[in-house]
């Protein structure tokens, strides 16, 4: 197995020393896990638009269709 070493902050360490202690595993081994994770799925789930990981709730809410350009429905808002 290679060695990488890595910088991270005060917050990131703690945060990583945190979840590591919940999850009873090593900081090392979390890190792996959580880059094995990225590659494998992070970096093709950032390229996906709001619509694409929105999609499954489109339609599901009743209401007017016009809500984003009729001022009728803006009508007291913010008072």
């Amino acid at each position: 197995m290679k060695t990488v070493s890595l910088r991270l902050s005060a917050s990131l360490d703690s945060r990583l020393a945190e979840a590591a202690r919940r999850r009873g595993t090593t900081k090392s081994a979390l890190a792996r896990e959580a880059l094995a994770t990225f590659l494998e799925t992070g970096a093709s789930a950032r390229r996906l638009s709001a619509y694409d990981l929105a999609k499954d709730l489109c339609g599901s809410l009743e209401g007017p269709g016009d809500l984003s350009y009729n001022k009728e429905h803006m009508e007291g808002f913010g008072e």
